[in-house]
């Protein structure tokens, strides 16, 4: 019993901590938002800015501190092997869409999981120009706003309501040349989550994204009742070595279980 009291202590310390910690990331973000930001490349074609930076120091220093013995992943540190060693580990993207956050434009967010045993238990993913607040807790429904979500029903195909890469979608039916995808949306994690809460039916993830970007919307999807996975149907495992995912879909249950078996029998080359 006092294991078990110990463990529901820690989940309701760890939720706690990871809502107030997002919220103020979010605002510290938003107070540098469409101000004179210092700026830089990273890798090949990756924007940074000194608010990506400030937000990921926030973060850190508030998870880190109050959760010690936890392990840290975020698009903004550097990689410490230490991690792989731990049971819980806080994986982070300080500002997911720092393209459009540079562009000042809204579809920019900030996005925080926990992941335990190689899965998200808990999530927060929070726009704040739109004051969007999406949490999701294990087995505990998602959320925006404190307002449960869910993903769409159904598995019909309206492309003006999937996002993602157009050459990756349009593989979805050949035989149409006049296919409009929804609108780009900047942040992956900000768009996994619009399928989350409906407002779009399905959204894809070129190859390439990493942790970061999806382990808070992975659990947020889930929990409105949707799957993310591999165009294989294999689930996402994190915290591994290698942090680099391939091509992923979302959508609700029915619609991913056809986009899913689609792809088994129409392969990407």
């Amino acid at each position: 019993m006092a294991d078990a009291d110990d463990r529901a202590g820690s989940v309701a310390r760890d939720r706690a901590l990871l809502i107030e910690t997002v919220r103020a990331a979010g605002a510290l973000a938003l107070s540098m938002f469409r101000t004179e930001l210092r700026n830089w490349t990273k890798g090949a074609s990756s924007p940074v800015s000194e608010a990506d930076i400030a937000t990921n120091d926030l973060i850190e220093q508030r998870l880190r501190s109050a959760t010690p013995d936890y392990g840290w992943l975020s698009e903004e540190s550097a990689d410490d092997s230490a991690r792989l060693g731990k049971q819980r580990v806080w994986i982070v993207d300080p500002i997911d869409g720092t393209r459009a956050y540079l562009a000042g434009r809204d579809d920019w967010c900030v996005s925080v999981a926990l992941v335990e045993e190689a899965k998200p238990v808990l999530a927060a993913v929070f726009a704040p120009v739109t004051n969007e607040f999406f949490f999701a807790a294990r087995g505990q429904g998602a959320s925006c706003n404190d307002v449960p979500i869910q993903a769409t029903s159904g598995d019909a195909l309206d492309f003006a309501r999937i996002a993602g890469p157009k050459p990756l979608v349009e593989r979805l039916d050949r035989s149409r040349k006049d296919i409009v995808l929804h609108p780009r949306i900047g942040s992956l994690a900000l768009r996994l989550c619009r399928v989350a809460d409906g407002r779009i039916d399905a959204a894809f993830a070129g190859g390439q994204s990493r942790d970061w970007d999806l382990a808070a919307a992975d659990l947020i999807v889930h929990e409105a009742n949707g799957k993310m996975t591999s165009l294989g149907g294999e689930s996402i495992l994190y915290n591994r070595a290698d942090v680099t995912h391939g091509v992923l879909v979302a959508a609700g249950r029915d619609r991913h279980a056809r986009i899913v078996t689609h792809f088994q029998g129409h392969p990407l080359p």
